[in-house]
């Protein structure tokens, strides 16, 4: 395992980050198809021996089991010192009002619900799940300040949204000597490449480190394109973010992993690592033989022919993941 700095920060993360999403109770919120912590246990002590340090959970998976989960897991399994835990606020957690959301009340909340599952009085990376178009910019990043300013964040991150919102924000901050977003978990693999319009030269620019969610677009790299999983079958909102104009890309991956020899993910997850903004892909795992493609994916060197060949079919997507 190889460890980067996070953007312009002094904090070292692993260069692969583990999506926790797989991890919790299925009949729980909106994924059938994740693994209870029976299962999920073992998956979480392999990414450690792997030198995966780097924790990506949210407080709405699984209704908050996979941060049941994974709290105990690592409490067990890691001394919290040497792993970088983050989270997510914004998605609704409960019905009626301020049961969703990036208002100072919602995030106050959340932030002790996520620490009390988690098992931890503080996260590493605090992250906004989305944009809240209908709370003021400055309330949302005061709030997360003070949370940080508690103790209870060391540094506070964001997730997809336009550019033009991520650099409201970071100024807003700057403009009050709030804290800032270190951080961006954005919609970014082989198959949607829309964050290099925008997004990725900002963060460039910026200093800030990329995380990219979905980096095998939900598993579609590492098989055929007519192939049905449990979980592309139930995930109607992956079911929204490609198209059929993606077969030729898919195929390009099958071809290059095959001249090497190699599973696929390797071929997709190493032609992120590439990418000079980013810090550390979000992979999602439910087998052991996941963890191992990812960890072999940051040794693993494309030649500049082979990134054509994997990036010349690329077609412009409307824009998703918002």
């Amino acid at each position: 395992m190889e460890y980067v700095k996070l953007g312009s920060t002094g904090l070292d993360v692993s260069r692969i980050c583990l999506g926790c999403m797989s991890f919790g109770i299925p009949d729980r919120g909106n994924h059938t198809w994740t693994l209870d912590e029976e299962a999920s246990r073992p998956l979480i002590r392999r990414a450690l021996e792997a030198g995966i340090t780097f924790f990506d959970t949210a407080n709405v998976y699984s209704d908050g089991t996979s941060e049941e989960i994974v709290g105990r897991a690592l409490a067990e399994y890691a001394r919290r010192d040497e792993i970088v835990l983050a989270t997510k606020v914004h998605g609704r957690m409960r019905s009626g009002p301020n049961g969703g959301g990036l208002s100072r009340k919602v995030i106050m909340t959340e932030i002790d619900h996520s620490l009390r599952r988690l098992g931890t009085d503080h996260v590493d990376l605090y992250q906004i799940h989305r944009w809240d178009p209908v709370t003021p910019v400055e309330e949302t990043m005061e709030a997360l300040h003070d949370v940080v300013k508690a103790g209870k964040a060391r540094y506070i991150g964001a997730s997809s949204m336009y550019a033009w919102q991520f650099s409201k924000a970071q100024y807003t901050a700057r403009l009050n000597g709030w804290t800032r977003f270190v951080s961006m978990q954005n919609h970014y693999n082989l198959l949607y490449r829309e964050e290099e319009r925008e997004m990725l030269p900002l963060c460039a620019d910026q200093g800030v480190g990329v995380l990219p969610w979905s980096p095998l677009a939900r598993g579609r790299l590492t098989r055929d394109w007519d192939e049905i999983t449990e979980r592309s079958r139930t995930d109607e909102f992956g079911g929204r973010l490609y198209q059929e104009g993606d077969r030729a890309t898919v195929e390009a991956v099958a071809a290059v992993a095959a001249e090497r020899g190699v599973p696929r993910a390797r071929i997709a997850l190493a032609w992120l690592l590439r990418k000079s903004t980013m810090a550390a892909p979000i992979v999602g795992v439910t087998k052991p033989g996941h963890i191992d493609d990812a960890v072999a994916a940051v040794g693993l060197a494309l030649t500049d022919k082979e990134v054509r060949t994997l990036e010349e079919s690329y077609r412009p997507h409307p824009i998703s993941g918002h």
